[in-house]
C-alpha cells in the first residue's frame, strides 16, 4: 500500500529518500500560506530563494520582493510574509520573489522529490482531492522553526494524514502523532495554537490576525507546484 509520512523538521530530512515521492511543504506561519492566498489572489507566480541577497537581485529586475526574518520584514523588500499582503492589487498579474526564515529553505531541501507542493490550511480539500488517488508515496516536510518542531506546521500534516489515511498507510509513528495532535485541537484551533512559540512570537509583533486567517480551512482550491524555479498554480 502506498504510504504518507511526515518530516518532523528539515533537519530530519536526511532520513527520507524522497526520490520518485511527492513532498508536501508546509509553513503555516506564514511562508506557504502566504503563497497560496497570492496565487489564489492572481499572483502570476512565485520564486522561493534562499537568501536575501538572491531575493534582492530578483528585485532589481523587476520582481516584486518579499523577504523575512525572524518573523518581521527584511529592510529594504517590497512586502513582508503577510497573507495580506498577497492579496492586493498591487501583486495581481505580478513574478513576486520570496525569502523567509522556514519555509523557502524547505522547498530548497526537496528538490530531490518528483513533485514539490506546497500545503497550507487554506487548500486543505483541494490537496486532499489531488493527493487522494496518486499512486507515489507522500512526504509532508514541516518547515519547522530554524530547525527547531513546531505545533502549527505538525497540525497541518496531522491534517492532511487524517484526510488521506483512507488511501494511504501511515508509514511510521510521526504521522500517527501528528493526527492525534490535530484530532486534539481542531474543536478549538486558535486556542490550542496560542500556547505555541511561534505564535507568541508573531503576537508581539501585533499580527494576531494573520494567525486567525492561517488556520482557515479550505478556502481557497489553488495548489502551487514547483515548475524549475517558479511556483505556478497546478492545473487539474
Amino acid at each position: 500500500m502506498k504510504k504518507i509520512d511526515v518530516c518532523l523538521t528539515p533537519e530530519l530530512l536526511h532520513q527520507y529518500d524522497l526520490e520518485h515521492k511527492i513532498v508536501v511543504v508546509v509553513d503555516i506561519l506564514r511562508a506557504t500560506s502566504c503563497m497560496v492566498s497570492g496565487l489564489a489572489n492572481g499572483v502570476k507566480e512565485i520564486v522561493p530563494v534562499s537568501t536575501l541577497e538572491e531575493c534582492k537581485a530578483l528585485q532589481d529586475v523587476g520582481y516584486l520582493a518579499a523577504a523575512e526574518r525572524d518573523g518581521s520584514k527584511a529592510e529594504g523588500f517590497d512586502m513582508g510574509n503577510s497573507p495580506f499582503e498577497y492579496m492586493s492589487e498591487k501583486v495581481k498579474g505580478q513574478k513576486v520573489a520570496v525569502t523567509t526564515t522556514n519555509g523557502t529553505l524547505a522547498i530548497h531541501k526537496s528538490l530531490a522529490a518528483k513533485e514539490i507542493l506546497i500545503g497550507a490550511f487554506l487548500n486543505l480539500k483541494a490537496l486532499t482531492d489531488y493527493l487522494i488517488n496518486k499512486e507515489e508515496d507522500i512526504v509532508v516536510l514541516c518547515a519547522g522553526w530554524k530547525g527547531k518542531f513546531n505545533l502549527e506546521d505538525t497540525l497541518f500534516a496531522g491534517a492532511l494524514c487524517n484526510q488521506l489515511k483512507s488511501k494511504f498507510e501511515f508509514a511510521c509513528d510521526a504521522p500517527l502523532a501528528a493526527e492525534a495532535m490535530y484530532i486534539t485541537a481542531k474543536k478549538d484551533m486558535m486556542r490550542y495554537m496560542n500556547d505555541s512559540s511561534h505564535a507568541k512570537r508573531l503576537a508581539k509583533l501585533s499580527v494576531v490576525k494573520d494567525i486567525e486567517f492561517c488556520i482557515q480551512e479550505s478556502i481557497y482550491e489553488v495548489i502551487p507546484y514547483l515548475s524549475g524555479k517558479s511556483l505556478l498554480p497546478l492545473k487539474s
